[in-house]
């Protein structure tokens, strides 16, 4: 295992590390498993540890890996190319890069956003499709012209001042992070102190910040032109949706079905937005069933 990588913390039982290049860019992952690949991506502001709880149920049926993507943790941290349509090159290149043709993709957060419009751009390549709270573009445009999830967003708009929201997120030890994780477990119930100082590690790396922050800059500025596509998903997928959740509103799952043709909404009423790491147990029992599930042609 390199040192640089994991000399604070083990990784999970039975994975390893690896490095690949992918649209340009050398990108960190961690795999574990055999068999058919699927690819988990993470959101803000986290890294491949956010699956730790998930990576070795899902290795037991799964090649799975976990990818640092863009701009994180130990992967490259260009300048730019934090686009959508950029963004999900990269997840095509991760998968030709691993001698895939097709994976099933798995994403949370800003790494389930990119999972839907990957899934819109590159069907070919998606055999199944798992999303846990993170927004199709379609349900999220008609919210953004609401007022209720315009008060939910409002950080999204803080994001968008360059170097203010990297020195107010950075400040007293990055103590932003810190609260984020604390108000959604205040009980220490699933989120360490050391589990929040890694995300904080992460985070803190020489660019890493402000290529996270880079993500819904380039989001705002271009917006769905750079998606390119937006043709109904045909790939099965499944949803998975704490509706807890003080970011996303459980309103982004009405008129889902319109953007999706063979669509599946699995809802925890007690979970929040980190719902992979909440419960995951459940998520994981829900994932396996899913991708393992015999289906029609």
């Amino acid at each position: 295992m390199a040192g640089e990588a994991h000399e604070r913390f083990a990784l999970p039982p039975g994975c390893v590390e690896g490095y690949l290049t992918a649209n340009g860019q050398r990108l960190h992952y961690i795999t574990a498993g055999a068999g058919p690949l699927a690819l988990l991506l993470h959101g803000f502001p986290e890294f491949w540890y956010s699956w730790r709880a998930n990576i070795p149920e899902l290795a037991r049926i799964r090649r799975v890996v976990a990818l640092d993507m863009r701009g994180y943790n130990l992967s490259d941290k260009p300048a730019d190319g934090y686009d959508l349509a950029t963004l999900t090159h990269d997840i095509r290149s991760v998968i030709e890069a691993l001698g895939e043709r097709q994976a099933d993709i798995i994403g949370h957060d800003w790494g389930g956003a990119l999972a839907w419009v990957f899934a819109m751009r590159e069907p070919e390549l998606v055999r199944r499709l798992v999303v846990l709270n993170a927004p199709h573009l379609g349900p999220m445009v008609r919210e953004l012209r609401r007022l209720r999830h315009l008060r939910r967003s409002a950080y999204v708009g803080f994001f968008q001042l360059v170097g203010l929201a990297e020195r107010a997120i950075s400040a007293e030890h990055y103590g932003a992070i810190w609260r984020t994780f604390r108000s959604a477990d205040h009980a220490r119930e699933w989120l360490s102190d050391a589990d929040i100082q890694r995300y904080v590690d992460a985070i803190a790396r020489p660019g890493a910040l402000t290529a996270a922050l880079s993500y819904y800059r380039q989001l705002v500025r271009r917006g769905m032109a750079s998606v390119g596509v937006t043709r109904v998903i045909s790939a099965p997928t499944l949803v998975l949706w704490g509706e807890q959740d003080p970011y996303l509103g459980v309103e982004l799952l009405d008129g889902l079905d319109e953007w999706v043709s063979d669509l599946r909404v699995v809802r925890f009423p007690d979970a929040g937005h980190w719902l992979n790491q909440q419960q995951p147990e459940s998520v994981n029992a829900e994932i396996i069933a899913f991708l393992t599930e015999e289906r029609r042609p």
